[in-house]
């Protein structure tokens, strides 16, 4: 059944996007504010995700799979709200791979609580790898910390949990950065290394914004995005 306040609420943010957006949101190819919109382009899969308990209105919106976005207004409580991202499946076993990277560029605001972040999936999501390349506020990942290393063009603090449905490997860059590369290869061939899993096969290359909060709206951008592997 329709919900008539969800409608205006979602409907207010279309409006809240595009005062605050101005020229992006406007000439988008293409937005939503429904909480599982989806939209495909050049192999890839942008998703709006909002999935927590508590989420308020989210408005995504994107020109390609590279280039997209969201306007958030998530309430200042604990617990992540959602996940909007764009992810490109390789479907592959890691013996299979001879390379797998990704380049990324964002714009992100200085307030609220939320990560940047890759989330990685393996063996029918059985495995879950997190590359955190920035935070704000009061996040942390799940698990415990196991080490620090330096792989894949980044160093980072590694922790190792579960979710109850899946393991978690959350690799958090030791300093933020909005922009650059990473060698995704090479980050899970060193958690096979230690024997965390075996030659898994691997699902999605997701990447975007995993938000807390974000009081008010706020606006969160992929300049540009991509995953290429052989």
């Amino acid at each position: 059944m329709r919900n008539p306040l969800r409608s205006l609420v979602c409907a207010t943010a279309v409006v809240t996007l595009t005062l605050t957006t101005g020229v992006t949101a406007q000439a988008a190819t293409w937005s939503s504010s429904d909480k599982w919109a989806t939209w495909s382009n050049g192999g890839y899969t942008v998703r709006n995700d909002v999935w927590g308990g508590g989420a308020g209105p989210q408005t995504i919106w994107a020109n390609s799979y590279s280039n997209f976005g969201v306007w958030s207004d998530q309430p200042n409580t604990g617990g992540v709200k959602s996940y909007p991202h764009s992810a490109r499946n390789v479907g592959r076993k890691l013996s299979a791979l001879r390379s797998v990277s990704s380049n990324f560029n964002v714009s992100r605001p200085g307030s609220g609580a939320y990560e940047t972040a890759y989330d990685i999936w393996a063996n029918n999501n059985a495995y879950e790898v997190m590359l955190w390349m920035n935070k704000q506020g009061a996040v942390g990942p799940l698990g415990t910390k196991q080490t620090t290393a330096s792989v894949g063009g980044h160093t980072w603090d590694v922790y190792k949990g579960s979710n109850g449905s899946n393991a978690v490997f959350s690799f958090v860059r030791t300093s933020n950065t909005n922009s650059g590369s990473v060698d995704v290869l090479a980050v899970l061939n060193w958690i096979r290394n230690r024997g965390w899993y075996g030659d898994v096969t691997l699902g999605e290359v997701q990447f975007g914004f995993e938000i807390t909060s974000a009081a008010g709206g706020l606006n969160f951008t992929s300049n540009s995005y991509s995953v290429s592997f052989s």
